[in-house]
């Protein structure tokens, strides 16, 4: 980890370490001001390496499939199908535990392969192919990026006992959160990026002492971009003008404010690499899903409907009864990328040119530029 005194290497299981670094970090503090911590895990990160103690965790547990795990992505936009995420196609030997992950010490491989050595002579022996191969992949990749789950979960419990042990609990205000879900073979997929709901769907659990009522939950639409001004709300700190969040800390009181948001935009833009995944741009409402992909060759839109299909498999846009749903969508999007001022660079409908170009079309652009450059 990095510190003041450089870098310093600690042996061990990354949850661990730094759930240890940071109850090191409470205890040491200046007990005279009040204090902010982000205890950030990592672990359930590709290639989901469980610790060591944690192999066979879950004693050969069979998980049910999700029912989109053989997805054909049709009824839906190109785009959809044309990504590089999928349990048959991307993922890789060190994902699957085929080989030792780098770094590993002796002592550690020999743990290593205690567990999935039987476990991985069996798999060649039985040589899976197609679908079969595709269900063996999912329950390995169960087991791995549970049992890294299950590491934070033990140490969420670790820091709670901790902040009680140091009479901390009823005056400290815990937030639990992520920065995005994660797929685990709902269509096919690991990792995360699209707007469909296994990925844009967060964890948030807030415990307030005096503010939030114990078990209350609330279903408003909140996002990440809400989180910097529930920080500065809770220490009594002005927001500037310019954030485009809302502090949450109403709905944590039990109340919704009139005005609270109907609806909240999704950009993602990160292309070709990783993953293929198409940019795309939309507006996500309690009920509705708008989606705008471009900037592939490919542009299209999908519009999404949770209450007749929940597993968002097919695509109601262009469709006779759902069109002053998509006027009313499109207008809703319009306005919240003005109010968010979205770059028009990003819409294709706006400059009429594509600025996310697949590499080959990238590499011709950078020749000629050089050509001419040359004159």
């Amino acid at each position: 980890m990095k510190t003041a005194a450089g870098v310093i290497k600690t042996a061990g299981y990354v949850t661990d370490i730094t759930t240890d670094a940071s109850m090191a970090w409470v205890k040491g503090r200046d007990k005279s001001k009040p204090f902010m911590l982000m205890c950030q895990q990592k672990a359930p990160h590709r290639e989901w390496s469980p610790n060591l103690t944690d192999l066979g965790w879950d004693k050969g547990r069979v998980y049910p499939e999700p029912a989109t795990l053989f997805d054909d992505y049709k009824d839906r936009a190109f785009s959809v199908g044309d990504q590089d995420m999928t349990l048959e196609k991307t993922i890789s030997q060190l994902d699957m535990k085929l080989v030792h992950p780098p770094g590993i010490t002796p002592e550690q491989a020999k743990a290593w392969d205690a567990y999935y050595g039987p476990v991985n002579e069996a798999y060649r022996q039985a040589e899976p192919k197609g679908r079969d191969l595709v269900k063996w992949r999912y329950q390995r990749y169960m087991h791995d990026y549970l049992g890294c789950v299950k590491s934070v979960d033990d140490n969420v419990g670790r820091m709670l006992k901790f902040l009680e042990d140091e009479g901390l609990m009823e005056n400290t205000i815990i937030v639990y959160s992520s920065d995005q879900g994660f797929y685990l073979g709902e269509h096919g997929w690991f990792d995360k990026r699209w707007i469909f709901e296994e990925s844009v769907r967060t964890p948030l659990l807030v415990r307030w002492p005096g503010v939030t009522p114990p078990g209350s939950v609330n279903n408003s639409l909140v996002a990440n971009v809400d989180f910097a001004q529930t920080f500065l709300d809770m220490a009594g700190a002005a927001a500037p003008a310019d954030m485009q969040g809302r502090s949450l800390r109403p709905l944590l009181a039990g109340q919704v404010p009139a005005d609270w948001r109907k609806e909240f935009y999704y950009h993602y833009y990160e292309y070709p690499s990783p993953h293929r995944v198409s940019p795309h741009y939309g507006i996500i409402t309690d009920r509705y899903k708008l989606v705008h992909y471009y900037g592939t060759g490919h542009d299209a839109v999908d519009l999404f409907d949770s209450v007749k299909d929940p597993l968002e498999l097919k695509s109601f846009a262009g469709q006779a009864d759902y069109a002053d749903i998509q006027v009313d969508l499109e207008q809703r999007l319009k306005r919240l990328r003005v109010e968010l001022k979205v770059p028009d660079v990003d819409d294709p409908e706006a400059t009429g040119e594509r600025t996310i170009r697949r590499p080959q079309e990238q590499a011709k652009k950078n020749a000629t530029k050089k050509k001419a450059d040359a004159k």
